[in-house]
């Protein structure tokens, strides 16, 4: 009978339809979850691919700064070859003749590479010194430990002094063509050197604030400095112009009579004896330059001769470093 009843059936029907209604509602939800899900998942995605991307382009950055790096050092290798072959040639007194079909040695001038190989120690041992001075400025040394390196410099520079007055007995025109120096620095040189004057005039920006007496002691010694340079300057051109006359007297023809060749011995014996004043002129420019840093060193202060000798040397240093760089530049 309980079986067979109509109210048995309803409640059935109806507790049917809620738990169906209650099952429909799950699905709906997780709907939703699972299209939530998807975004954040997308947006990760993309996060991933944006952060993937950018070490990526990171990536290829070092490896161009990388190749960049070592192309400018393979430039610097090669131009230091370059510059050591160079350098040999010079020392072994090797050129081209004007023709271009044969080369001529002059025997290779023992001096004058004696003396390039003394020059890069002495360039060396320049650095050393000048890198410790710097460090005992940066770090505010006592004047006693200061004037200990600064005298060390000073004394360094007289060996470059006494080394040039030893090549000027072999051969005075390596020193005046300034083969052991850079390019650029060549532009600047004076018998076989810096010009005194110019220097001063470089270093008096350098060494503010100076009292007035300084200011005034360097301005004599600058204008000392000028009026030696212009005296030796003065007997450089009036012995090139005595040269040139003793070369240029008589006949130049090429006949090869008695008469003509005992005139060009005789001419060539006036001009050697003339060209072996040439290392007087080197000696007194080379004199000028220890006269002019001995001077400023008793001028100034320990500290002002520390940043002088700084400044000297930084000023030689981007003169090299320029010439290097203009042999290094990109030719089309």
């Amino acid at each position: 009978m309980a079986d067979g009843s109509p109210m048995t059936d309803i409640s059935t029907d109806a507790d049917t339809d809620e738990r169906n209604k209650r099952f429909d509602i799950v699905p709906s939800t997780h709907a939703a979850s699972d299209s939530s899900d998807r975004s954040k998942e997308t947006k990760d995605q993309k996060t991933l691919r944006r952060l993937a991307q950018n070490r990526e382009a990171a990536r290829k950055s070092r490896l161009r700064k990388k190749a960049y790096v070592q192309q400018l050092e393979s430039s610097r290798l090669k131009l230091t070859q370059l510059e050591q072959e160079l350098q040999r040639a010079r020392q072994q007194g090797i050129f081209i003749s004007s023709s271009g079909d044969q080369a001529h040695s002059t025997g290779g001038n023992a001096g004058a590479m004696a003396f390039d190989v003394e020059y890069s120690r002495w360039l060396e041992e320049q650095n050393r010194q000048i890198n410790e001075l710097r460090a005992a400025v940066n770090a505010h040394a006592g004047d006693a430990e200061l004037r200990v390196i600064v005298d060390s410099v000073v004394a360094h520079y007289e060996d470059i002094f006494r080394l040039k007055g030893n090549a000027a007995k072999t051969d005075v025109f390596h020193l005046l063509s300034g083969m052991w120096k850079t390019p650029a620095e060549r532009c600047f040189l004076w018998l076989g050197g810096f010009r005194s004057s110019e220097l001063l005039k470089l270093l008096v920006n350098q060494l503010e604030p100076l009292t007035e007496q300084q200011v005034i002691n360097i301005q004599n010694l600058q204008q000392t400095s000028q009026q030696a340079e212009d005296a030796l300057s003065q007997g450089m051109e009036q012995l090139q112009q005595s040269l040139a006359e003793t070369l240029s007297s008589g006949s130049l023809g090429s006949s090869g009579s008695s008469g003509n060749v005992a005139n060009y011995m005789g001419q060539m014996a006036m001009a050697m004896g003339k060209l072996g004043t040439l290392e007087g002129f080197i000696r007194q420019a080379d004199n000028l330059r220890q006269q002019t840093l001995q001077q400023m060193h008793r001028i100034l202060t320990t500290r002002q001769s520390a940043r002088a000798l700084l400044a000297i040397h930084d000023y030689f240093s981007r003169l090299r470093a320029l010439s290097s760089l203009w042999l290094a530049r990109p030719r089309e």
